[in-house]
C-alpha cells in the first residue's frame, strides 16, 4: 500500500451517450441508448435519463425497447469516441507519462510518477478539480467522474462513488474501514459465478469475507483467486499503473447449471455472448480479426472451433451470426451434454476494415468467411441511425432513421440548436457520410499543469 493516495481513476461518464448528446442538440436531456440497435442487439451505453428508465448496458436491445420504447437507439460513431477518448488521454499524460487506458473512457494514472508535486488532500482535491474541468472544456461538455487513492482498487471504488460527474479522494489510512459494508460484487474479479460461490459459504459483504477462513475460500475458489479476495478483503493492492497493459482476447463465458442437449436451445446463448463480446470489443476501441467458440461437455473434454475473418470487425451481427455458425459447426457434440459455452474474439486492431456484411452470407462448413475490404467504415448507401452525414443543399446532419429506401436526416449539430428534418432516397446523390479525422494521441493541445 502506498503512503500516499497518488493514483487517479477517471470513468467519462456515459460516454457513447453523452458524446451522442453533445453533439445532437435534439437529444440533450432525452433518452439515448447506444449499441446493436438489432433484435440481437445489446445495449453499450445509455445516458442517464435512459437509466431512470431501466435501461442499462449489456442488457438486450428488446428489452430496452420495451421499457424505453420512445428512446433514441443509436448504432454508435466510433470515430467520434475515439476522439473525444484522445483527447482526454491527452490530458492525463500531462499528469504523467503513467496512464493505463482501460478502455476508451476510462483511464488509471499514477500521479506519483508524474509532474504533480502536491499530494496532501486538498492538493488532489483541487487536481482533480481541475482535470474534470479540462476534460469538460477540451471535449466540449463531457463529464468525468474523478477518483482518487492509494491503490488501483480505492482509486476504481472513490470514482464508483463519485458517479455521476463528481469527485471522492480517499484518505490514506481510511481504506480497510471504507470498504468494509461493501458487497463482495465491488471487489475487482468478483463476477457472478464467483458471488454465487461466495454465497454458498455466506459471503455477501466485504465484512463477511474478512470472516471466511483461507481454508474455505481456497477450497470453493482456489487458491490465487482465494488470496487475491484475501488481500482485498482488507484494501491491500500493490498492483502498479502499466501503460502498456493490452488483452490478447475478450471472452464470454456460461456455465450451467443443467447439461443443455440441443443446439436450438444453446444459439439464443451464442448469439447472445456473442453481442456482449462485440460490446465489450467496442468499449475498449477495438476491432478483431478471429472469433472463437468454446464448449465443454458433460465428461469436462473442452472443444474449441475458431474463424478468422478477411477483415476486422466490432459488430454484434457479425460476432453473433460466427459465434451461431461455429455451434453449428459442433452440432454433433451437443447431444453428448453441454455444460459450458463461451465465445472470444482476438486478433485485435485498432483500425477498422469492414464492409456491409450479412450474417446470413455465413455458411457454417466455411473455415474462413471473406469481408471485402473497405476505405471508410460505412460505405455510400449504407447507412445506420446517428451516422454523421452531409447533404450538398441542407449542409451536416445525423441520421434520424432508415427504412424503405430512404433515409431521415435531422440537420444539426453540437454548435447550433435543434434542426429541422427530411427524407431522401438512399441513392440521392447530394447526400454522403462524414467521415471522422481521427487525430493522432499528441494532438490534445498544450500542457495545462504549467499554465
Amino acid at each position: 500500500m502506498r503512503p500516499e493516495a497518488s493514483i487517479l481513476h477517471l470513468d467519462l461518464d456515459a460516454f457513447f451517450a453523452s458524446v451522442e448528446q453533445r453533439d445532437k442538440p435534439s437529444l440533450r436531456g432525452k433518452p439515448v441508448i447506444v449499441g446493436g440497435i438489432s433484435g440481437r442487439g445489446v445495449v453499450s451505453t445509455a445516458s442517464y435519463e435512459a437509466r431512470r428508465l431501466g435501461v442499462h448496458s449489456a442488457m438486450p436491445t428488446h428489452e430496452a425497447r420495451r421499457l424505453a420504447p420512445n428512446a433514441a437507439y443509436l448504432s454508435g460513431r466510433f470515430g467520434a469516441y475515439r476522439v473525444a477518448s484522445r483527447q482526454v488521454m491527452g490530458i492525463l499524460r500531462q499528469l504523467s507519462p503513467l496512464v493505463e487506458p482501460l478502455s476508451l473512457d476510462e483511464a488509471f494514472v499514477d500521479l506519483a510518477a508524474g509532474h504533480v508535486t502536491d499530494l496532501s488532500m486538498e492538493g488532489l482535491r483541487q487536481l482533480g478539480a481541475e482535470t474534470r474541468r479540462r476534460v469538460r472544456e477540451v471535449t466540449g461538455g463531457l463529464a468525468a467522474s474523478v477518483g482518487i487513492g492509494s491503490s488501483k482498487f480505492m482509486a476504481k471504488l472513490a470514482c464508483e462513488e463519485a458517479k455521476p460527474d463528481g469527485l471522492v479522494v480517499v484518505e490514506p489510512g481510511t481504506e480497510a474501514d471504507r470498504i468494509l459494508l461493501l458487497n463482495v460484487r465491488a471487489i475487482p474479479g468478483v463476477g457472478p459465478a464467483t458471488a454465487e460461490r461466495l454465497l454458498r459459504l455466506g459471503v455477501r459483504t466485504v465484512a463477511d469475507l474478512r470472516q471466511a477462513t483461507p481454508t474455505e475460500l481456497r477450497r470453493e475458489l482456489g487458491n490465487n483467486t482465494a488470496d487475491w479476495l484475501n488481500d482485498l478483503a482488507y484494501a491491500r493492492d500493490d498492483r502498479r499503473v502499466s501503460p502498456e497493459r493490452g488483452a490478447k482476447s475478450i471472452s464470454m463465458e456460461d456455465t450451467f447449471a443443467v447439461d443443455y442437449t440441443k443446439v436450438d436451445e444453446l444459439e439464443p446463448m451464442a448469439a447472445r455472448d456473442g453481442a456482449l463480446v462485440a460490446q465489450r470489443l467496442r468499449k475498449a476501441g477495438l476491432f478483431a480479426r478471429t472469433v472463437t467458440l468454446k464448449l465443454r461437455l458433460a465428461d469436462f473434454s473442452i472443444h474449441t472451433r475458431s474463424r478468422t475473418l478477411l477483415g476486422a470487425v466490432d459488430s454484434d451481427e457479425t460476432i453473433s451470426g460466427v459465434a451461431v455458425s461455429l455451434l453449428r459447426d459442433q452440432a454433433y457434440l451437443v447431444p453428448q451434454g453441454v455444460r459450458l459455452l463461451g465465445v472470444g474474439v482476438s486478433g485485435f486492431t485498432t483500425e477498422a476494415q469492414e464492409a456491409l456484411f450479412e450474417v446470413s452470407a455465413v455458411r457454417s462448413d466455411e473455415s474462413r468467411v471473406e469481408i471485402p475490404q473497405a476505405t471508410v467504415r460505412h460505405p455510400q448507401g449504407g447507412y445506420r441511425p446517428g451516422d454523421d452525414v452531409t447533404h450538398d443543399e441542407y449542409g451536416p446532419g445525423w441520421v434520424w432513421g432508415v427504412g424503405l429506401d430512404l433515409v431521415t436526416v435531422r440537420f444539426e449539430t453540437a454548435q447550433t440548436g435543434p434542426g429541422p428534418i427530411r427524407t431522401f432516397a438512399k441513392t440521392d446523390p447530394l447526400l454522403r457520410p462524414t467521415p471522422v479525422l481521427v487525430p493522432d494521441d499528441r494532438d490534445s493541445g498544450p500542457g495545462w499543469l504549467e499554465e
